[in-house]
């Protein structure tokens, strides 16, 4: 075990995956003689040299349609995305080509390409480095999309993805790159996908967040305490696959749900996830599910901290919940 931050935890994992498999590289802007923009490829070039971490020049369709290409020969590239705010020059590439190969040909070509992204607000990087919009790649069938909130998940999760036969968007929260930290198993540790995480335990209702919101759905469910709220909080970790049966199951339990995620409310995820507890477990509903979102609106950067949902909004959330019924 050793104790690291999120962001040191990718790298971390980088580095394992590389030194296993031979066939698995990195490419991306600045991935290699400066270790990415925000240091998640660093020393990956001294390691393992420029034909393993390529930089490239600033073109997302290139990288991904080059991605796609290596993946074809039998390749297992990680590209990176610098911000996933850039990556609609490469949309079509996802969405037409990459998500499609392993349907199109039967599974002979399955297509081996993790997509890493830093998403999400928090650092004053305004409209453009800002937004969270996994559920445009969750809507596509035949990507994965996994989004870890702790070091170990980073790791794990991401060595999952590396391995998996299926593309896979990793989406990283860098709002809580350097402030989430724990302690990560060594070597080759992996965390299976569609199994969501239990981080708190509670009996009367349910919190369902991921990535940057898991902290602050935590420090909501602590408030709630106080008053003898017992909220239990559930990071899903996955949203494809996603753990259907935990989340149903933790809405059997306690009756009630709140969703959080910062991406903007109207056809956000979690607008899917309410449906799916609506149609599973309704009759346990003692009261309206309520989501905690991001607002529809650009993202701003002046009120930032008004856009992001924060503790005191989704403690709000849970005490009106608890209200009804």
């Amino acid at each position: 075990m050793s104790e690291m931050t999120l962001v040191q935890a990718v790298n971390r994992g980088l580095f394992e995956a590389m030194k296993q498999d031979p066939d698995v590289l990195v490419l991306g802007e600045d991935v290699g003689v400066d270790g990415g923009v925000f240091r998640a490829t660093d020393g990956l070039i001294k390691e393992y040299g420029a034909e393993r971490v390529i930089d490239t020049p600033l073109s997302e369709t290139g990288i991904i349609g080059t991605a796609v290409g290596m993946a074809l020969y039998g390749l297992k590239p990680v590209a990176e995305i610098q911000f996933l705010d850039f990556i609609y020059p490469a949309f079509d590439q996802i969405v037409s080509e990459l998500a499609k190969f392993r349907f199109r040909s039967g599974g002979q070509y399955p297509c081996h390409v993790v997509i890493r992204a830093p998403y999400g607000g928090g650092i004053k990087g305004g409209v453009y480095h800002s937004q969270s919009t996994e559920a445009y790649f969750c809507h596509t069938a035949g990507l994965k999309v996994a989004i870890p909130s702790t070091p170990a998940d980073a790791k794990g999760l991401l060595l999952t993805a590396i391995h998996d036969e299926d593309p896979v968007m990793f989406f990283e929260p860098k709002r809580i790159y350097r402030t989430a930290t724990g302690e990560v198993p060594d070597g080759d540790y992996r965390v299976p996908f569609g199994q969501a995480r239990t981080v708190r335990e509670g009996e009367h209702l349910s919190i369902f967040a991921y990535g940057a919101m898991i902290p602050p759905a935590s420090e909501a469910a602590a408030a709630l305490a106080k008053d003898g709220i017992s909220a239990e909080v559930i990071d899903l970790r996955t949203l494809v696959p996603l753990d259907e049966a935990a989340a149903v199951a933790s809405v059997e339990k306690t009756g009630r749900a709140v969703v959080v995620h910062e991406a903007a409310r109207f056809c956000g995820f979690g607008a899917e996830l309410s449906a799916i507890l609506a149609e599973k477990a309704f009759y346990s509903l003692k009261a309206p599910i309520l989501r905690v979102t991001g607002y529809d609106t650009p993202f701003p950067y002046a009120l930032e901290n008004v856009y992001l949902p924060n503790a005191a909004r989704i403690e709000a959330a849970a005490r009106a919940v608890m209200q009804e019924g």
